[in-house]
């Protein structure tokens, strides 16, 4: 299993290079271009143009091909004070690790890491699991400068920020993003649930005490036994320096007009 999840990791991140460098509309290019150029099989490439497609950031046209898609609209979930409270989601969580190698960064992961295409990464693909049953899927990738001494052991053992701990880095802070989307066939027989079952797609990057980044991981979480839970704090307060004004998710603009939103959020496992 191992080997063909890090293929359709490197055809998942070409493809998302290519939309996050082109502006929407422009064309993909056809599969047999893609197929040579990655050296992979059309099952292969196609398994990862329908997922980009099924979460929103590819379109089909018939008859004439793939574009990219029209930018999503995001809205940043933050508290009046500039932090999120993230209390640890229940059950007794444990690690699996699927795969674990050094690989050059690539152009995408190293512009998120702040490193050369060609610096070395520790990519690990893991799962998560709750009181023994599957719950999530991470693809992480750590610069091997960072924690040159990383092993499976740390990956399957306790916190792993604990772990980066142990080699002497100590994370700050970090910023992550949340959306749907559906599983594809690899993923579905690891999680144990359907294809096309609707998940929870986390990206998040993570920086050290001195702003350097340590840390970029996707992860998968199962959308039939994973929530998300904001606790809101609706009373009127003075908006913090720098706070965003807009509407909270799930609060259509204008039914609030009090001031910003504060929130705490934890993941809650079914």
């Amino acid at each position: 299993m191992a080997e063909p999840i890090l293929k359709r990791e490197r055809v998942r991140d070409y493809l998302l290079e290519l939309i996050e460098t082109h502006p929407p509309g422009a064309p993909i290019p056809a599969e047999r271009v893609l197929c040579r150029q990655l050296s992979v099989s059309r099952p292969t490439l196609r398994s990862a143009v329908d997922e980009l497609v099924n979460t929103g950031l590819l379109v089909r046209q018939h008859g004439r091909g793939t574009f990219v898609a029209p930018a999503k609209i995001t809205q940043e979930l933050v508290s009046g004070d500039r932090a999120m409270t993230v209390p640890q989601a229940g059950g007794a969580w444990t690690s699996r690790v699927l795969e674990h190698a050094r690989v050059p960064a690539g152009a995408r992961v190293g512009r998120r890491l702040r490193v050369s295409p060609a610096a070395e990464i520790t990519y690990i693909a893991r799962l998560r699991l709750v009181d023994g049953a599957p719950m999530a899927i991470e693809y992480l990738h750590v610069p091997v400068a960072v924690a040159p001494g990383l092993t499976v052991e740390d990956m399957e053992s306790g916190n792993f920020y604990d772990r980066l701990a142990d080699h002497g880095v100590h994370v700050s802070d970090a910023v992550q993003s949340i959306e749907p989307t559906v599983t594809n066939d690899a993923e579905s027989e690891l999680l144990g649930v359907p294809v096309f079952a609707p998940a929870l797609l986390f990206e998040r990057l993570t920086n050290d005490t001195t702003g350097r980044p340590v840390e970029y991981v996707h992860s998968l979480y199962r959308g039939d036994r994973y929530r998300i839970v904001s606790r809101l704090s609706l009373a009127p307060s003075a908006p913090s320096p720098g706070a965003r004004t807009g509407h909270h998710p799930g609060i259509p603009p204008g039914d609030l007009s009090s001031g910003p939103v504060r929130s705490a959020t934890t993941g809650d496992v079914q």
